[in-house]
Formats: structure tokens, C-alpha cells, sequence
């Protein structure tokens, strides 16, 4: 019989209910949690990893079986959607209010998710103006389920598609500050110039809405991203 789960979950149980959630969040990623990235996620062994999925399984947090698939249970997710929502919330105030830099906020909102109250989460989401998504492109939840996003992997666009950035993914700062650098931020567009080779490199450059200020000099050449920073960006076609 499944046991009912603890009232709060502790810090432990709550990066795995992220992690396991966060991990078939976007459309097109075509992931699936498993426990090796769980593992490296979380800096744990296999084992470690192992036990922490049967003790979640048996507080009714998820559904799992050794060498199956990973899936949250009702409260699991509604666990998780509450620690993702105060997470980008507390990134969105980091940027807007303290001017931190986007590659910056995912560490700092890794420690402060944990210990602020939903008090305070709710008046820093009223002072930002409620937005819908983080800056990184990623959608706030609200009371329910996040909303979805229709958009696709940069890595998989064709030569001369026309693409709107929507989404970054905020796991690897590194990645950020290389567009940040190149002035490449959610809402550019972009034209495939060569789509993703077997060199592991894609060529692409910045396009330009109609009617925006130019871009710098020497801002519309080609230059090349590696196959992991196209595959960190989501994208749309935009309306033109």
C-alpha cells in the first residue's frame, strides 16, 4: 500500500521531483529522466540515486521500478511545479531588480528556492507584474500545470530557416555567457545559414525585425555554434 507523503517534502525529495520533472518539460528535447543524469545532477552515486527513487516511490511521490521509467505521481508533480515556480520567480527578481546577469541567477535561485515562503515568492511575482516566463525563456507555473511552449530545438532547423529564440536552457552558465557576449538573448532571431554538420558546428546569423535599430558592425556575419549550445536554444518561426 502506497504510504501518504510526508506533509513537506524535504530538500532532498524536492531536487528529485525538479530534476524528474524538468527533465521532459520541452517539447522536442525527447528526454526522459533517468538515474545516470540524476546521478550527475545531483553529484550522487548510483546507488544513492537508487535508494532516494524507492523511498519517493513509497511515499507515493512517483512511479518507479529499478531500470524502468520515472514518472511523478499527482502530488509529485504539484510538489515539483511549486519549487520550479518559486525557482524562475526568484531569477526573474534577481535580473529585473538586482541587475544580476542571466548566467548567473540559476546557482543563486538553486540556494534560495528551498528557504523563501510562499509569502514572499507571491509578492515578488506581484512586483515583477506576474510574468509568464523567466529569463530564460522558461514558463512560471501558476496555481496549475505550466503552459506549453510550441517550439524546437535550434540543432534541428534546416538552411535558411528563419527562427525566434524563445527558450535558453540555464544549465550551463557557460553557454549563456557565450550569447550574452555575441548579444544573443531571448526574442533574437536568427537565419540557419548551414544546419548541424557532422563537425558538430551550425553557422547561423543574427537576423533583424523590421523596423528594429541596426545591429552593430559586423553583427550580420555568419559564425558557428557547437551542436551543445544548439541544442541548449529552443525556437519558433516567427510571424512576419
Amino acid at each position: 500500500m502506497v504510504k501518504t507523503p510526508p506533509a513537506q517534502a524535504s530538500r532532498v525529495a524536492e531536487d528529485y521531483l525538479t530534476l524528474i520533472w524538468k527533465a521532459s518539460e520541452w517539447p522536442g528535447d525527447g528526454r526522459r529522466p533517468t538515474t545516470t543524469e540524476l546521478a550527475a545532477s545531483l553529484g550522487v552515486t548510483m546507488s544513492t540515486v537508487s535508494a532516494s527513487l524507492k523511498r519517493l516511490a513509497r511515499e507515493g511521490l512517483i512511479r518507479y521500478e529499478p531500470y524502468g521509467p520515472i514518472e511523478l505521481t499527482g502530488e509529485g508533480e504539484r510538489i515539483a511545479l511549486a519549487v520550479v515556480r518559486r525557482h524562475r520567480i526568484i531569477e526573474t527578481f534577481l535580473v529585473e531588480h538586482l541587475g544580476m546577469p542571466w548566467d548567473e541567477v540559476h546557482a543563486e535561485a538553486d540556494r534560495l528556492e528551498h528557504a523563501v515562503s510562499d509569502a514572499l515568492i507571491e509578492r515578488m511575482d506581484a512586483l515583477l507584474g506576474r510574468p509568464d516566463a523567466d529569463p530564460h525563456g522558461d514558463p512560471i507555473p501558476g496555481r496549475g500545470a505550466a503552459p506549453a511552449v510550441p517550439a524546437v530545438l535550434l540543432s534541428a532547423c534546416s538552411a535558411g530557416s528563419l527562427v525566434r529564440i524563445v527558450r535558453v536552457s540555464d544549465e550551463q552558465p557557460a553557454i549563456l555567457q557565450f550569447l550574452s557576449d555575441r548579444q544573443i538573448a531571448i526574442g533574437t532571431l536568427l537565419r540557419v545559414e548551414a544546419p548541424l554538420a557532422a563537425t558538430g558546428l551550425m553557422r547561423v546569423s543574427l537576423g533583424a525585425d523590421l523596423g528594429a535599430p541596426p545591429r552593430p558592425a559586423g553583427a550580420a556575419e555568419p559564425f558557428d555554434l557547437s551542436e551543445p549550445i544548439a541544442r541548449a536554444i529552443h525556437v519558433t518561426v516567427p510571424d512576419r
